[in-house]
């Protein structure tokens, strides 16, 4: 579509029922900007469903205003309006934020059967259930049975361990997901490592490094100011030893085990 395309397709909606969504209703009364280009994201992703002659679109529920926009502007160029289906969307590990890449919150479907399975067992027991009612096969009677034995004294763990099998069992198969169980029992509930740990090589500039710049530089922390955090937290085992807040600089030809949280190990050695 060209700018003169676009703009005829602008035409075929209005301020008015731009301000049906709820946020920008909200921004409007509230006297806060909107953007241009912030109309033109409903009417862009409205217009796919008319290149597609669509029939049903599926969305999460933060997206139902712009499905309902598909849902017009079909009528407007001659098409039977979509049938639109919504479905909850699912918080991701923090608990906080919708599962997300890009927040660095979610579970890959094609990640292997031992970081699922180690991901899922991270979330908190609250949080679990929400994840057995948007994920898991089994019926509403047999949740409300597992939340029963939870409160009645049965380790939320336990419980875990079976959203984790299953799961991992879904994207893999139930002979992997057995062998993440075991490997997650073995790593995190008897403190050994797992069999393969990856190698990684960071560079000392001026002769050393600071314990939170190599693990910002190993991938094993987002940034310095979260590894830092992290540390003072006591979440970060060097050679099985926790490391202290005023950790001391690490020199060239040192190798050393460095565990993050519950999930990231590697053996790194500074140059």
């Amino acid at each position: 579509m060209d700018a003169a395309g676009l703009i005829k397709l602008a035409a075929r909606h209005t301020v008015a029922r731009m301000l049906e969504r709820d946020d920008f209703s909200r921004r409007h009364r509230n006297g806060q900007p909107i953007s241009i280009h912030e109309f033109l994201y409903p009417l862009v992703q409205g217009y796919d469903s008319v290149a597609l002659n669509a029939d049903v679109e599926l969305g999460g529920s933060d997206q139902k205003f712009n499905l309902l926009v598909g849902r017009e502007l079909q009528k407007h160029f001659g098409q039977p309006p979509q049938v639109v289906l919504t479905m909850p969307l699912l918080e991701g590990l923090d608990g906080v934020e919708k599962m997300s890449k890009t927040l660095d919150n979610y579970i890959g479907i094609a990640e292997p059967a031992g970081e699922i399975f180690g991901k899922l067992m991270s979330v908190s027991d609250e949080l679990m259930w929400r994840y057995f009612a948007l994920l898991s096969v089994r019926g509403n009677e047999e949740i409300a049975a597992m939340k029963k034995a939870a409160a009645s004294g049965t380790n939320p763990r336990d419980i875990k361990f079976e959203l984790a099998g299953e799961l991992a069992a879904r994207f893999h198969d139930a002979a992997a997901a057995k062998r993440a169980r075991e490997e997650f029992i073995a790593r995190f509930q008897k403190g050994q490592l797992p069999d393969e740990v990856p190698e990684i090589t960071v560079t000392a500039p001026n002769g050393k490094i600071l314990l939170a710049s190599l693990l910002k530089e190993a991938g094993l922390a987002a940034s310095t100011s979260e590894a830092l955090r992290l540390i003072v937290q006591q979440a970060v085992m060097v050679d099985g030893k926790r490391a202290r807040a005023d950790a001391p600089h690490i020199c060239p030809g040192a190798s050393h085990v460095f565990k993050v949280g519950k999930r990231k190990v590697a053996r790194v050695r500074v140059e």
